[in-house]
């Protein structure tokens, strides 16, 4: 995708403590979608937006809630999905649980007044310290899936610190999930989610690696399939998500939420191809519209040329310690107009260098993210000299 040039330019700081100029991308051409994605299940893991005046490290969730609502709305206006209350809005890193229910059932009732397609992440984060029972986590996983069900949506059962610190073996986590299962009245969607992206769940479902996990994941599955409407997958391991998207049974499907390899996994194979519940759409959304309206149309080389270039930004976004890929998130929808400011709940904008987002705004111009790029030259040259970039 060929990009031309503006007239405006950014000083981005350097390593070294100088800047260096950049020139602004014209806005990539791209059509994307007014209708709900037909050729995918696709959900974008949308953000929260702090109230930029009273957010701080000690006021862990002040929320502007009508700006969260319109991150939705926008995300639903493109035929995307939007996953609720996922880490990518601070789940387990400054949105606490009770914030969390209230944003679900806001989304919730969004959703059903604007036609937009919703999951919701459920956890164990209202139990206090620790230790806790098996049976305590059970029955906090229960009490969350009850409220989202109740308020009319569809659970993603999120992976549990409280569970990775108490389990012994495959057999608890089997038995905890069993449990939850049962008791759903939808058809919920599991969650594997992988050490980059938290390290307290290392080892998770038991074992001694990650295909005896995988073992345990599929026992569950095919003993509660009436029950399970699919699996996320966020290992960053291509080549396991793949041999597991083949062994799932028919019906249930296979969430990519692999934010480095998700171009080929959506795109699929003779065997089958993973859906989509990524963060990484939450950072690029019109790509990702644009390019899923072209696999609708059975264009999966229009498909691949639309959303390949988004990789490199999106593995900017996720790069080590991943956690903090939620910042990325909220610098990039401040530069594209989304959102009026880059303050985050619990002061979380900080998890993240000025020459991090200086290499972040770079990568996504080359590839014409911003569709204002006066805009996007105006905040970050405003934000970049409060930091004391020359912008001579």
């Amino acid at each position: 995708m060929s990009a031309t040039t503006t007239s405006k330019t950014v000083s981005l700081p350097t390593a070294g403590g100088g800047s260096r100029t950049v020139s602004l991308t014209e806005p990539a051409p791209l059509e994307t979608s007014t209708v709900p994605i037909q050729s995918r299940a696709v959900y974008a893991a949308a953000h929260l937006v702090a109230d930029p005046l009273r957010s701080s490290a000690l006021s862990r969730t002040t929320i502007d809630w009508e700006a969260t609502l319109q991150v939705r709305r926008q995300l639903w206006k493109l035929g995307l999905g939007v996953a609720e209350s996922m880490d990518t809005a601070q789940r387990g890193m400054g949105l606490d649980a009770e914030s969390a229910l209230r944003l679900a059932r806001l989304t919730l009732a969004e959703a059903r007044a604007e036609g937009g397609a919703v999951v919701v992440g459920i956890a164990t984060d209202r139990l206090g310290e620790g230790p806790h029972t098996l049976e305590q986590i059970r029955d906090a996983y229960i009490e969350q899936l009850t409220e989202v069900e109740e308020a009319g949506g569809s659970a993603v059962v999120m992976a549990s610190r409280e569970l990775a610190r108490t389990a012994r073996s495959p057999g608890d986590y089997h038995a905890v999930y069993a449990a939850i299962l049962d008791s759903a009245a939808k058809p919920v969607v599991l969650h594997w989610l992988g050490e980059a992206f938290d390290a307290a769940l290392a080892g998770y479902w038991g074992g001694g690696s990650r295909a005896e996990a995988a073992e345990t994941v599929l026992a569950l599955i095919h003993e509660h399939l009436a029950n399970v409407a699919g699996i996320k997958v966020s290992l960053l391991d291509e080549q396991l998500e793949v041999e597991l998207r083949r062994r799932l049974p028919d019906g249930v499907r296979l969430f990519t939420g692999d934010d480095h390899h998700y171009v080929d996994l959506i795109a699929g194979d003779e065997h089958g191809h993973s859906d989509a519940l990524l963060g990484a759409f939450a950072a690029v959304p019109r790509f990702a519209s644009a390019a899923l309206a072209r696999l609708d149309q059975k264009d999966s080389a229009g498909f691949r040329r639309l959303l390949t270039p988004t990789v490199p930004l999106s593995r900017l976004i996720f790069e080590a310690p991943t956690q903090y890929y939620k910042v990325g998130v909220t610098w990039l929808s401040y530069l594209t107009g989304t959102q009026d400011h880059l303050r985050m709940v619990a002061g979380l904008e900080s998890g993240r260098s000025v020459l991090h987002l200086a290499e972040l705004f770079e990568t996504a111009n080359n590839i014409g993210l911003f569709p204002d790029p006066d805009l996007a030259a105006h905040r970050a040259s405003t934000y970049f000299q409060a930091h004391g970039v020359d912008a001579r």
